[in-house]
């Protein structure tokens, strides 16, 4: 007798599970492993927000049951930033969630929205949650490939009618993860209205929104008039202030999908522990100069990198956000191949594109949560140890 559903034997592991396992195999092995596979920051949390949290951690009323709305203070603090950030204005009480990382509302909002059958539009490459999710929820995914020389935007006239019909959902993620991309305002523009004429709902992941560089500023889809109407935007603390563990995030947007988001979650969880919460709000409200330390030093990171991957003929363009690199794997690999290349002739782990989705095939991400010299050390053994032709 199976101890699974069919359901659950038909889902492959979590990518990035698999590769924790791999990596632990491979150090309890002795091989000294660099991991730029997951993007989780080896930045600190900012002292004032660790400060912040020890001080609510020791109040004893905050260890009882949280709201499943959210705290009000990190509602306030979230409608705060959206004013202070993009002008846009969200009420605190109707238009923001909290959640227990935006992974987890990101799963959620599959089944609060879509019915079987329904088709949910992804990218392609993109998050793979957002697949799961409707896998899950036992939806169609879609795949709108991101094609370099498109600027890796999804193009809506390329979707076939017979799945707009039946479409609910679709996601959108800027800056993106895993090609670093960025889309300004017309572009969202344009989802918007896409979104009214087909009676479409958009979720847009903007995890990476305060990861920038030179000067740019990450837009917010909710900025696009009308936008509240049939859209909802992710956001997560995790790579602003290094808080990945601390697992906090939200959803803002439009009230009708958040009502029923907020249904879904009351009744499979309970909530973020208060003193979390509190530690978040205090990081919103708070001093944000540790953002742009943060970000100087993966700018430093980011150009150094791509001058290590010059010398071994892989070339790439800075990307105005995010930490990550989305490089063309070498003549003669799939994405595959490189990745397990690297990985076993010179104990690197890289993700391989097509882990994110067919239109990845053909390329390897790189995550900048390593110091200069570590970056600097992987390089030097892949130039050593792997085979690389010159295109």
């Amino acid at each position: 007798m199976s101890l699974q559903s069919n359901k659950m034997s038909q889902i492959p592991p979590y990518m990035f599970a698999e590769l924790s396992k791999k990596k632990a195999r491979l150090i309890k092995a002795g091989i000294d492993v660099i991991d730029l596979g997951i993007g989780d920051p080896d930045l600190p949390t900012p002292e004032h927000i660790v400060d912040k949290l020890i001080e609510e951690i020791r109040r004893p009323e905050n260890s009882k049951y949280p709201s499943f709305i959210g705290n009000s203070e990190f509602r306030k603090a979230v409608a705060n930033f959206y004013k202070r950030q993009f002008n846009v204005d969200v009420d605190p009480e109707t238009e923001v969630l909290a959640l227990i990382g935006s992974k987890e509302g990101i799963a959620h909002i599959v089944p609060t929205i879509i019915n079987p059958g329904d088709y949910v539009l992804v990218p392609d490459p993109g998050y793979p949650p957002y697949r799961m999710a409707t896998y899950l929820a036992e939806g169609k995914v879609y795949n709108m490939p991101l094609r370099k020389e498109f600027n890796f935007l999804p193009k809506f006239k390329d979707i076939p009618d017979e799945v707009l019909d039946s479409a609910k959902l679709m996601f959108l993620n800027y800056p993106s993860n895993p090609t670093a991309a960025t889309a300004n305002l017309e572009f969202f523009e344009e989802a918007v209205s896409f979104a009214r004429k087909f009676n479409i709902v958009i979720a847009h992941d903007s995890a990476y929104n305060m990861i920038t560089f030179q000067d740019y500023k990450a837009p917010s889809i909710l900025q696009v008039k009308g936008a509240k109407d049939v859209a909802v935007e992710f956001g997560s603390l995790s790579k602003t202030y290094s808080m990945t563990g601390y697992r906090i995030g939200y959803v803002v947007g439009n009230k009708e999908m958040i009502k029923a988001l907020s249904i879904y979650k009351s009744n499979t969880d309970t909530g973020q522990f208060t003193p979390i919460q509190l530690a978040a709000a205090h990081a919103l409200n708070g001093d944000q100069t540790c953002i742009r330390k943060h970000n100087d030093i993966y700018w430093e990171r980011m150009k150094a990198m791509i001058e290590g991957l010059k010398t071994i003929d892989i070339h790439v363009e800075p990307p105005k956000g995010s930490f990550f690199i989305w490089a063309k794997t070498p003549k003669g690999y799939t994405s595959s191949e490189f990745a397990e290349s690297v990985l076993e002739q010179a104990g690197v782990i890289i993700t391989p594109g097509h882990a994110f989705g067919p239109s990845g095939e053909g390329y390897f991400r790189i995550s900048l949560s390593l110091p200069n010299d570590i970056l600097y050390e992987a390089i030097d053994r892949i130039k050593k140890k792997v085979k690389i032709t010159p295109k």
